[in-house]
């Protein structure tokens, strides 16, 4: 009797812990957990590779941020990337601490913060590129009022949207309440669906941009050919949406019990669709380096300004005192005429003479700049121009041929034949 009796608190007790597990906070449902929960033999070496590949990202970006501000070349989202690469530092040691304590709550939410939250640098920068493209290509509405609230409201709905996200994955483990867990689990698949959209946003932009009409020129900026630029943000944004996609996708996916977890919810799937793929960007924004070929002057707030050059560094350099202005056409900018980029115009020191490529428009409008200095410039002039003697229509032409009619030589006009050793005139008859 005795010995039933004092079993029987033990037993229910049990029942109990089986029912309602220990907590605040609860630990969370291994197959619902997007890589399982880590080993020391599996994900351990694995993530210290990814942790020295973004460490490695993160000094790149560093170092070259530091490089540019020297050079008086300023652009701030070489330090955004360098936090993104330092956030996704301390999500793999997060990820080894939680293999050596894979019982430990705590750790577990942290980690699962850092996964989730961490990318979403990388889709402001993306965004950031597609507006400076969109600004380019279309100078009157890129930099309409209108258009730059709808990039700050863009923002402002990441960053909500990021807190709340991180909020309710937070309360999700500090609760058994099937309707605080039902709402916390809506919460995320909106932040998940919200942040994929916006990782997939700049292709639908750019396109609409290359397909859309333009009424101007587009501008310039930075180095490199402009169809390269385009390229760049949309293989990253491709990437960066495949996995956005894939995470989000799997989410709406009802959960499996823990003993046969799906296959998209493996650690080759997490470290594929995850880690890989934010480190090909990271890496692929180092090699072809975007602070070159997306870089805009500082203080640009209006159409014209991404063309200007101010910079010793931003390929403009003052040669004998003479500065080269080029006016390019689309043509130039969307199919990329060799020489007309910036940085990549040919330069002859000492005779300050640039090749440009003219528009019909430029030629009509008499665009400044385009024929000083060119001694074989060739000018057509009328019979008004010289009986007016236009000012500069002959300073400096030896060889200009000129005719004069039995009148001017008569009346004999000044200018006409002084100085002008090769001057042949036929003899008329005497009166």
């Amino acid at each position: 009797m005795d010995d039933a009796y004092t079993d029987f608190p033990s037993s229910l007790l049990s029942r109990r812990q089986e029912r309602h597990p220990p907590g605040p906070p609860y630990a969370p449902s291994p197959a619902s957990i997007l890589g399982g929960v880590p080993t020391v033999q599996l994900d351990v070496p694995i993530t210290a590779v990814f942790l020295a590949l973004f460490l490695g990202a993160a000094v790149c970006h560093y170092t070259i941020f530091l490089f540019n501000k020297r050079r008086g070349h300023k652009f701030l989202l070489s330090g955004f990337l360098f936090a993104f690469c330092m956030a996704r530092t301390t999500t793999c040691i997060m990820r080894i601490v939680w293999a050596t304590r894979p019982t430990s709550v705590p750790i577990t939410i942290a980690a699962s913060v850092l996964v989730a939250a961490g990318v979403v640098v990388l889709y402001i920068v993306n965004l950031i590129f597609a507006q400076r493209i969109l600004r380019a290509s279309h100078p009157r509405s890129g930099w309409h009022p209108l258009f730059n609230y709808f990039f700050i409201a863009i923002y402002a709905l990441i960053v909500i949207t990021l807190f709340l996200l991180i909020a309710f994955i937070v309360q999700s483990f500090y609760t058994l309440d099937p309707d605080k867990r039902r709402i916390a689990r809506d919460v995320q698949l909106y932040g998940g669906t919200f942040t994929a959209v916006m990782s997939f946003l700049p292709i639908p932009l750019i396109l609409g941009a290359l397909v859309i009409p333009r009424k101007v020129r587009p501008e310039k900026f930075g180095s490199g050919r402009f169809r390269s630029k385009i390229w760049i943000l949309i293989s990253a944004t491709f990437l960066l949406s495949l996995s956005a996609w894939f995470r989000t996708g799997t989410n709406y996916l009802s959960p499996r019990p823990q003993d046969g977890p799906p296959w998209y919810r493996s650690k080759a799937c997490f470290y594929a669709f995850q880690f890989a793929i934010e480190l090909s960007v990271v890496w692929l924004y180092i090699v072809v380096r975007v602070d070159k070929r997306f870089h805009v002057p500082d203080g640009s707030k209006g159409p014209g300004d991404y063309s200007r050059r101010k910079t010793a560094y931003d390929e403009e350099k003052q040669v004998d005192g003479t500065s080269s202005q080029n006016t390019i056409c689309d043509e130039d900018i969307f199919y990329d005429v060799p020489g007309q980029g910036a940085g990549e115009e040919e330069k002859q020191v000492g005779g300050t003479s640039s090749q440009n490529t003219i528009c019909d428009e430029d030629i009509f409008y008499d665009v400044p700049g385009q024929g000083a200095g060119n001694e074989d410039h060739k000018k057509t002039i009328s019979e008004e121009d010289i009986f007016n003697d236009v000012p500069g229509q002959r300073a400096g032409n030896e060889d200009h041929k000129k005719t004069i009619s039995e009148e001017d030589i008569f009346n004999d006009v000044p200018g006409q034949r002084a100085g002008n050793e090769n001057h042949k005139t036929e003899d008329v008859e005497k009166v």
